[in-house]
């Protein structure tokens, strides 16, 4: 890619030479979409929101691409699309919100609300994780300098997302401490409700996701932290572990041979056609 990027930068929120370009443009990002999803689900108020606001049952999988449309959309496109595209999300915010269900592992009558900015951050927290430990794993190590790049490119996402900036944590380092404090808190809560909508997600019911299903579940276990893992009953052993290894290893190796339609991203792929 070439490095015009001034005329683009002013144009888009993010321009080809940042860091968050250079990895959110990997379709292979998808596969962070089932580890970020059941992360997000462990907050029982988030496990509510989706459960009683979306058609999630009906089509986890299609629901994970829509919402990786809309990111892409915001990450790549031009601007006038890119703001469409966060206010439509914005817009199905301000629907959700509600009362957890007393069969919860949350106190009886805990509400919850989309624009809550703590869970906001932390379902924005998981989609940041996600890609870096997928883009670590199935494309190629970040060094410490990028991955610092790529969070700071990051928190503008949250910028525009309305988190506050006294909310964000100010460094890498603080964003994971954040995580491993929330990992480790009572407020992360694998419940009822949030395994029911990770069978929906590790068993889809559209036949021709069935036959990938099994290694779908290898990859999602093996990308969840350990204490996930094991509260949604996920089991893992040396078979599983070696097969997952192996997968990486396969993906790291085909990624340089794909045609550019099959591992960039559609929206990337058109923004930087003026660049190559």
């Amino acid at each position: 890619m070439k490095k015009e990027t001034i005329a683009l930068g002013d144009e888009r929120f993010f321009s080809p030479d940042a860091m968050i370009w250079q990895v959110d443009r990997e379709m292979v990002l998808l596969l962070a979409g089932g580890r970020a999803l059941l992360m997000q689900l462990a907050h029982p108020k988030v496990a509510a929101g989706v459960a009683e606001h979306s058609h999630f049952k009906a089509d986890p999988l299609g629901r994970l691409y829509r919402t990786m449309g809309a990111m892409w959309s915001i990450g790549f496109d031009e601007m006038s699309k890119a703001r469409a595209s966060l206010e439509q999300v914005k817009s199905v915010h301000r629907r959700i919100h509600g009362i957890i269900s007393p069969a919860e592992l949350a106190p009886f009558g805990t509400a919850y609300d989309a624009l809550d900015i703590e869970l906001l951050l932390w379902v924005h927290a998981t989609l940041i994780d996600s890609a870096m430990v997928v883009y670590d794993l199935f494309v190629k190590p970040l060094a410490s300098d990028e991955k610092c790049r790529y969070y700071d490119d990051s928190k503008k996402l949250a910028h525009l997302f309305e988190i506050p900036e006294t909310l964000v944590p100010k460094s890498l380092a603080d964003f994971n401490s954040y995580l491993e404090q929330m990992l480790v808190s009572g407020e992360i809560a694998v419940g009822s409700t949030a395994r029911a909508l990770a069978k929906e997600i590790l068993y889809p019911s559209p036949w021709i996701l069935k036959p990938a299903a099994p290694l779908f579940r290898i990859v999602t276990a093996g990308l969840l932290p350990e204490r996930l893992r094991n509260a949604y009953g996920l089991g893992w052993n040396k078979r599983k572990e070696k097969i997952f290894r192996l997968f990486a290893k396969g993906i790291r190796r085909l990624l340089p041979l794909l045609p550019r339609p099959l591992r960039i991203v559609p929206n990337a792929r058109a923004a930087e056609k003026r660049y190559l």
